[in-house]
């Protein structure tokens, strides 16, 4: 068996700078146990779902394009993202988690510059999100780093896909055009 090939460096966006202290790195499969904090970080119950959406899997087979970030407090933050395989010219943003602490740091934005400059220049034209009606936070943030909604229903007064993800999932899609 063959070692995997060494993960693309991660270029930081023109005048970004991280926290003090806090180092952004490509995930590995042995940092998914990690991510459970996320339950924490976003008030979730330790009998969520978690482990369905974010499954090992992507920490396996996306690490060349996802990151995560650490300090001395442990986990600062992740990025899952990928390269659709049925349409190269899209790319994914599955899952971002941001400790409480360092919310409003501009670590996101970061994180989200980064993934967009590495999937344009590996020719991607269009970048894709969702999340949750409720999840007015991660709507105000999307909308505020460029993405439009899509939808074919208002749900508690937002423009979202009704039943997305199964009967009663519905979720507000986002897509953004890269340069």
């Amino acid at each position: 068996m063959t070692d995997a090939p060494e993960p693309p460096p991660i270029d930081l966006p023109a005048g970004a700078a991280l926290p003090p202290g806090l180092v952004l790195r490509r995930p590995t499969a042995s940092d998914h146990a990690g991510v459970a904090v996320i339950r924490d970080w976003w008030g979730l119950p330790s009998t969520s779902a978690l482990p369905y959406v974010l499954p090992r899997l992507f920490f396996q087979h996306f690490s060349d394009t996802s990151f995560l970030g650490e300090d001395d407090a442990g986990l600062a933050c992740f990025l899952i993202g990928f390269r659709s395989s049925a349409d190269p010219r899209v790319a994914y943003i599955h899952f971002v988690g941001v400790r409480p602490d360092l919310r409003g740091s501009g670590l996101a934005r970061t994180m989200y510059e980064a993934f967009f400059a590495q999937q344009a220049a590996v020719g991607c034209l269009r970048v894709d999100a969702i999340t949750g009606p409720g999840n007015t936070r991660s709507q105000a943030f999307h909308r505020a780093m460029g993405f439009r909604v899509t939808g074919d229903a208002e749900l508690d007064g937002v423009l979202a896909w009704r039943d997305y993800d199964g009967p009663g999932e519905h979720r507000v899609a986002f897509t953004r055009a890269l340069p």
